[in-house]
């Protein structure tokens, strides 16, 4: 079993400011640092130190090699990056004092990647692999129809939200993992009971994990439903904690087809991520979490 990621690769430029700027102002930072990030390399490498067969997929400029041996250097296969993007994807992120974060996303390559690229990816890979999707590159509606076409088996994490995903071909979508705003956005309510249930009732087969910060999380097919409380600690940084937990949840889940678990293992290694400050660094290793 393997995991195809084709998802963004980010240069993350981390301000850390005493409150999130405002319309009109000028706020000094207290600290900068820059990071390899994007959702797609975090949840790749979340995947990766959890103990999975990662390959990754997407666009770099040449500015943003060291995105690709960064994954690389944790064992991910990169051989479905392409590096001839105009200029690499990057984030503006903002961390509060309270260790909330906002981000500001620019697309770049990661916005340029040719039907052409992605079909000579996907051909790669068979039923049985896995196809893992953000938002934050273009044309994964191609992308969901092609890996299905081949039986793969197919994750969509639908942040950053947009309206374009309401559009979306849920029906060849298996799992689903999103957090509370997503959830409200594709289905209109606002409680997780109600997010779940309409999901439910329009695709009674997707397997949905919804997040609930602070609350932990809930897990709900048509047969079954978990809940997960979270782990009470110092929190500095939540940039990585949901692809941290999507990293995990995937791959306990593939490898012990045990829901309660994968659960219980991602909401702690969650936990953990959300104790450092970065994004990708502060993701554990599965040691760390198990241990």
């Amino acid at each position: 079993m393997r995991f195809l990621n084709f998802g963004s690769l980010n240069l993350d430029k981390v301000y850390t400011v005493p409150h999130f700027v405002t319309g009109g102002e000028t706020l000094s930072s207290v600290y900068y640092a820059e990071y390899a990030g994007g959702k797609g390399l975090n949840q790749s490498i979340a995947l990766a130190r959890s103990g999975s067969q990662t390959f990754h997929a997407g666009k770099i400029g040449s500015d943003g090699l060291f995105l690709k041996n960064e994954l690389a250097s944790e064992g991910v296969h990169v051989e479905g990056i392409y590096e001839n993007g105009l200029i690499t994807g990057h984030a503006i992120i903002q961390v509060a004092s309270t260790a909330e974060n906002c981000i500001l996303l620019y697309g770049g390559a990661n916005k340029e990647i040719t039907s052409t690229q992605m079909d000579k990816v996907i051909e790669n890979f068979d039923s049985g692999d896995f196809l893992v999707l953000q938002n934050e590159i273009n044309d994964i509606d191609y992308l969901i129809s092609a890996a299905h076409k081949k039986g793969l088996t197919i994750v969509l994490n639908p942040s950053p939200m947009s309206e374009s995903i309401r559009n979306l071909d849920f029906s060849k979508i298996d799992y689903l993992i999103l957090n509370e705003i997503e959830g409200h956005v594709i289905s209109g309510e606002k409680s997780p009971s109600r997010i779940l249930d309409y999901l439910l009732s329009h695709y009674n087969h997707l397997k949905i994990v919804l997040t609930l910060g602070a609350h932990g999380a809930v897990y709900k097919d048509n047969t079954q439903e978990y809940r997960q409380e979270a782990y009470q600690v110092k929190v500095v940084d939540t940039t990585a904690a949901g692809d941290t937990f999507l990293g995990y949840f995937l791959s306990i889940v593939s490898q012990k087809s045990d829901v309660k678990l994968a659960l219980r293992v991602a909401t702690k290694a969650a936990s953990l991520a959300v104790s450092q400050k970065g994004s990708s660094s502060s993701i554990p290793f599965l040691a760390e979490v198990i241990g």
